[in-house]
């Protein structure tokens, strides 16, 4: 950082006031006015990362456990990122480590000391992550909150790009105990309000409380000041061992992101901000699931934890608390934690679909709302984002969106929704769609599909999300996996009827969402992955009941599927544990036959990656061990091409009448980037390849359009917002 740059941040610290306009001028270390000229500049380049990243977890070290490499990556992009923890981490006082292979010396308890030494191990990590040096050196300052409270802030020097915000309220120090003085004790109303435990070096020095609306407007505040266009947070629905058993992850992440969706509900209606989306982190429930990362990324991933968890235990940062997480040391790993990242919402990968002959749809959740672009015809460009009907007050879309197409061309899209509500036993989740009034046309409201889940809703409310198929009639089901991990469907009695009640089509321990296509003969499959391989449900003959569910010897997945329709059968598409590369099978129907018939599995090739893939007859779109979107063709070489952009959630693919492939992704920015492919053409008769020579071989063209943004800036500032 330039001698410049430090004297103009000093004298803005030195400028620092309670208006919301001198600690938005300070927080990232510049100003955040528009650059219109680059905003232009920027349109006729290919996308990169973009937008304002914000992290809010309950605890340090969630987000090293459960956002990494997501995390990492971001900050590598040089994008404004920051991370808000919600409570101190006290635990029980003792910054130890204890185990066969350490053992430190036992002291007294020491509550705000243990949040110090917290605190500097999250600020070691996070400084190796943005610098490569632990030592980078962090401002830290106070700023006042809401009701009388105050928040730490700290903002890294060589990268003031880099935040940390510690809210400092008190933890529940238990996972499932029923702790009053806690977060889930604030919401449930167990308790008026909730004090704060302050780490001894903090420069917040006087004790507050929050109510349980001042906690709220708090978090409400924080996004206001960095305005966010990706929020991501933890599950506030985990679920429980059994209905009445032991929550299935720590109570704190748990009703922090509960927390969060009142505060991005409270934000979103305020005026002037960007769009934003959010994204839901999977975190204790990954101990029991097969990894994600391939070895490269969980080596990374550890390295930043034992950086936190102050694993060479060299006094390196001059602090009487400790310079890291002791606790952790013990076992950097976690439970598996540093292998694996899972998204908890928004992993379907059929938001994009076609309506009319030539016109594109795709949905995401914005601002609490769902949004969706359109794209008129091939020729034509993409607008967008309108919104449709505005959910109730009190309620969220949450994050994700599938569809299913009637056969008059008209759209249904289908999410989840949570209801806020005042009173903890009002909080529950359920199942909505909306459907267009006419092919082409607006979309009418929102209607509620209830939830198959029936007692403890709002403890648990653990369902998946819903997808859909409609029959040749135009009559819907929809699919969805309950809290208890079995699947459920409920289906139209009449084409534009009600919806039947929810029916059990069995299954065990299911992860993710089901995922569903028709084969060329009109037949219906139905593909949900469990911890080990994956279940089938198919139709024996176009319009009959599906059966199942039917073993299908498939292998162990990372949890996500998707499908497509494909010759005569479905093709599946999934990541192998362990490695993130994508395999792929073709599923058949045999006359008469009891299961479907699956090809054996084979590689699309290169390197792995994480998340969902998105395919289409002759496209893959999928997520890149370095975290960007990358697309391939079956055949190429190289397998995966890669583009410069991260993204939240899933990507989506189409193929357009004429053949050509049309991936999608929604940016950190939250806005829609797409890329297109050629049309297929015959496989030429393979000829000899040439002994290789010296020097690189011949340049390979790329499969694809470089990816792009759907929509130009200066269209994005003349889109509809909700009203």
């Amino acid at each position: 950082m330039s001698l410049a740059s430090r004297t103009r941040l000093a004298a803005l610290l030195a400028a620092l006031t309670v208006g919301a306009a001198g600690i938005t001028t300070w927080a990232y270390g510049y100003g955040t006015a528009p650059q219109p000229a680059a905003a232009t500049k920027a349109t006729s380049r290919p996308s990169v990362t973009q937008g304002t990243v914000l992290q809010v977890v309950a605890h340090p070290d969630d987000d090293l456990f459960f956002m990494n490499p997501d995390l990492s990556r971001s900050i590598s992009t040089g994008v404004k990122v920051t991370t808000v923890y919600l409570t101190a981490g006290e635990s029980d006082g003792r910054n130890e480590a204890h185990s066969p292979h350490l053992q430190d010396p036992t002291r007294p308890a020491d509550h705000a000391s243990y949040a110090e030494a917290r605190q500097n191990g999250i600020r070691a990590a996070y400084a190796e992550m943005a610098t490569g040096r632990r030592t980078s050196a962090w401002q830290r300052t106070s700023i006042p909150t809401t009701g009388g409270g105050s928040a730490e802030v700290d903002v890294l020097l060589a990268r003031p790009e880099v935040n940390l915000v510690w809210m400092q309220m008190r933890e529940a120090r238990s996972i499932s105990g029923d702790n009053p003085d806690s977060l889930r004790g604030l919401w449930d109303g167990k308790v008026p309000a909730l004090g704060s435990q302050l780490a001894s070096g903090s420069p917040v020095r006087t004790p507050f409380t929050y109510t349980r609306d001042q906690a709220v407007q708090a978090i409400a505040n924080v996004f206001a000041l960095y305005r966010p266009t990706t929020i991501r947070t933890q599950d506030p629905t985990p679920g429980r061992t059994q209905p009445a058993g032991a929550f299935l992850d720590h109570q704190d992440h748990m009703y922090g992101a509960r927390f969060v969706q009142a505060a991005t509900e409270r934000y979103a209606a305020t005026a002037g901000r960007p769009h934003f989306s959010v994204q839901n982190y999977v975190s204790y429930p990954n101990s029991s699931l097969p990894p994600t990362l391939d070895a490269k990324a969980a080596e990374e991933k550890l390295g930043y934890l034992k950086t936190y968890a102050w694993s060479d235990h060299q006094d390196w940062c001059g602090s009487p608390a400790g310079c890291g997480d002791r606790k952790t040391a013990t076992r950097p790993t976690g439970a598996g934690w540093n292998q694996t990242i899972r998204y908890s919402r928004g992993e379907s990968t059929t938001w994009m679909t076609q309506g009319p002959p030539g016109r594109l749809y795709a949905f995401a959740a914005l601002d609490g709302q769902m949004a969706y672009w359109t794209r008129p015809a091939p020729d034509a460009d993409w607008q967008g984002p309108r919104f449709l009907p505005p959910t109730a007050p009190g309620t969220t879309i949450d994050a994700g969106a599938s569809t299913t197409r009637l056969p008059d061309g008209r759209i249904a899209v289908l999410a989840t929704r949570t209801t806020l509500a005042t009173t903890a036993q009002d909080y529950r989740r359920e199942s909505v769609y909306a459907l267009q009034n006419a092919p082409g046309a607006d979309f009418g409201p929102w209607h509620s599909l209830g939830t198959p889940d029936t007692g403890d809703l709002s403890a648990t409310s653990a369902t998946g999300a819903p997808t859909a198929a409609a029959d040749a009639t135009g009559r819907i089901t929809v699919y969805i996996r309950d809290s208890r991990r079995t699947l459920h469907a409920r289906t139209q009695s009449a084409p534009g009827a009600d919806f039947g009640p929810w029916q059990t089509l069995g299954g065990t321990a299911l992860q993710g969402d089901p995922v569903t296509a028709t084969d060329s003969a009109g037949r219906r499959h139905l593909y949900a992955a469990t911890d080990r391989t994956v279940l089938a449900w198919t139709q024996p003959a176009p319009g009959a009941p599906l059966t199942g569910p039917f073993p299908t010897g498939l292998p162990a997945t990372t949890g996500v599927l998707s499908a497509t329709g494909q010759d005569d059968g479905v093709r599946l598409s999934f990541r192998t544990p362990g490695t993130g590369t994508v395999t792929t099978t073709q599923a058949t129907i045999t006359p008469g036959a009891p299961a479907p018939l699956l090809s054996p599995p084979a590689t699309a090739g290169g390197e792995g990656g994480y998340g969902a893939v998105a395919t289409t007859s002759h496209l893959l779109a999928g997520r890149a061990a370095t975290g960007t979107a990358a697309v391939t063709l079956p055949g190429q070489n190289p397998a995966w091409y890669e583009s410069q952009m991260l993204y939240t959630g899933a990507p989506a693919t189409v193929t357009a009448p004429d053949g050509t492939g049309l991936a999608a992704a929604l940016g950190l920015d939250a806005d829609l980037h797409t890329t297109t492919t050629p049309t297929p053409t015959p496989t030429p008769t393979p000829t000899p390849a040439p002994a290789p020579g010296p020097g690189p071989g011949p340049a390979v063209p790329a499969p694809s359009t470089p990816w792009h943004r759907a929509v130009p800036p200066t269209a994005l500032a003349q889109a509809a917002r909700p009203h």
